[in-house]
């Protein structure tokens, strides 16, 4: 299988009338997918939309969504999914940026002037559909999705292959600079294998995600189960965490993905209510969790095995850590997965040794074909390797490696700390700083000092625990060494976070 979308049209003619998609109270099978993108693919072809062009998709985690992007792949398009939490400027900014040839988005979306922008200030759209309720009377550009799935009409023809683009995925934006990473069949096809393959996903699985379609880790939840033929459950949000809980329960959710906050939300609550026997996996991407939280994980779900992950957009995935070593080394995110081959080095390009830190370098399939409109960029991130044509990923993460191979994040380049002429990781006061009683959520920065260059400073959100200022300083002073304690400490009531569940330490500073 090379196509992205083939993993739908195969099991719908394996498995038509199996739940291939579970939003809210609707179920959809797979045989019903591949008709209802099928039918868009065909009115968005009538527009003259085909092979090469990008489709962008302004909508929240739902079947028209899923169906978007599966009709985009079969035109031979790339689809582009921007989250729904953005504001109209980013919209047009991404639509103008990758030259969006269509925009799929609910009506609700359409207010506060949206449609005459996009008439006036997104020229390359040749065609825009509106889902969740009639769009307005005499608005030509519009179509109307539930119109587009009532009617009938011919599904264009596959012409493309897997070196064409599947998707644009503009990455979350954690150092205020977001880019569109090209991605095409062949390094999506291979790391949603890859994923399925060590998840040990089955077509008895039932997967529940709250991830955002619109980033990397939320859609490679679809992709990996659409593999074979499992059932997926999107939720829009982890909003609700009741709601969440209960739907893993009644649908008997055999996996469930998570990033640190919602496991901080998980710890805090009283889970005794709910059913979650069916559990099998838990895993955690999109940053390290804090090593005391893997302990609490590991009690709170017993009968669940964790997969911690590391990847970026870039690469998708990199290393996972077997989930039989993460009582024994909960702060390694692992080895590489299977394709994959990585290794440190230090700013000159020569390799670090075991117990050294230096940059992870990514090599294989799944490396990302580079950045969109971006060639400065993507000769920054992305380097010649050794074969004549090879891309390898400087990742811009800083990890260092055992003896025995295990790797172990350190932090982002851009955010250690520099301070009384030492480098610290923020993780490393960050994992002290989860150990005290009633902390959810802790991070650090340095902050500019006129004699020692940067300070540490806590921000913690620990609500009701009572928590003062000199009681973490103690605590930090018992457990670090005094260049990495922190100066100040300011109590939050949440941090600044991406819509994908990454922290912005930018927004901190």
């Amino acid at each position: 299988m090379t196509l992205v979308e083939e993993c739908l049209r195969r099991n719908a003619a394996r498995l038509p009338h199996k739940v291939a998609l579970v939003c809210g109270e609707r179920r959809f099978t797979y045989a019903g997918l591949d008709e209802m993108s099928g039918r868009l693919a065909g009115a968005l072809a009538a527009k003259g939309v085909g092979r090469g062009d990008r489709v962008a998709l302004y909508l929240d985690n739902s079947v028209e969504a899923v169906v978007g992007l599966f009709a985009a792949l079969k035109l031979g398009a790339a689809f582009v999914a921007v989250s729904r939490g953005a504001k109209q400027d980013r919209l047009l900014a991404v639509l103008n940026d990758c030259g969006a040839a269509a925009l799929i988005l609910d009506v609700a979306a359409l207010g506060q002037g949206l449609l005459e922008r996009l008439t006036d200030e997104a020229p390359s759209l040749r065609a825009v559909v509106a889902s969740g309720g009639a769009p307005r009377p005499n608005a030509p550009p519009l179509l109307d999705y539930a119109s587009i799935q009532a009617g009938t009409g011919p599904v264009p023809p596959v012409r493309h292959i897997d070196l064409d683009l599947a998707c644009l995925i503009y990455t979350s934006g954690t150092t205020g600079e977001s880019k569109g990473v090209m991605c095409d069949h062949a390094a999506v096809t291979f790391a949603s294998g890859a994923i399925a393959a060590y998840l040990g996903h089955t077509e008895r699985d039932v997967v529940l995600s709250v991830l955002p379609l619109a980033f990397s880790y939320g859609l490679y939840q679809l992709l990996a189960t659409f593999q074979v033929g499992a059932t997926l459950v999107l939720e829009e949000s982890f909003a609700f965490p009741e709601l969440v809980l209960r739907k893993l329960a009644s649908e008997r959710a055999t996996g469930f993905a998570a990033v640190p906050a919602i496991y901080a939300r998980l710890l805090a609550m009283d889970l005794g209510g709910h059913d979650l026997s069916a559990l099998r996996y838990l895993t955690n991407a999109a940053a390290a969790l804090p090593v005391e939280h893997v302990r609490r994980v590991r009690a709170l779900f017993p009968g669940a095995d964790l997969y911690l992950m590391h990847g970026l957009t870039e690469t998708v995935r990199t290393m996972y850590l077997p989930p039989g070593e993460a009582d024994a080394r909960p702060a390694s995110t692992g080895k590489a997965m299977a394709g994959t081959e990585l290794w440190l080095e230090r700013e000159d390009g020569s390799r670090v040794g075991p117990g050294e830190t230096g940059e992870l370098m990514v090599r294989g399939r799944h490396v990302m074909r580079g950045y969109w409109n971006a060639p400065a960029q993507t000769a920054a991130k992305f380097r010649a390797g050794a074969l004549p044509g090879e891309r390898l990923c400087a990742t811009g993460d800083l990890f260092r490696m055992d003896a025995e191979g295990w790797f172990y994040f350190v932090g982002r380049k851009d955010d250690m700390i520099k301070t009384r002429g030492m480098k610290m990781s923020p993780l490393e006061a960050e994992d002290v700083l989860h150990k005290l009683p009633g902390v959810r959520e802790a991070a650090v920065i340095g902050v500019p000092h006129p004699e020692l260059g940067h300070v540490v400073k806590a921000f913690i959100v620990a609500p009701g625990a009572g928590l003062r200022e000199a009681v973490v300083i103690a605590h930090c002073r018992r457990h670090l060494e005094e260049f990495m304690v922190p100066r100040t400490v300011e109590f939050v009531a949440e941090l600044p976070k991406t819509p994908s569940g990454k922290l912005r330490r930018m927004d901190l500073r």
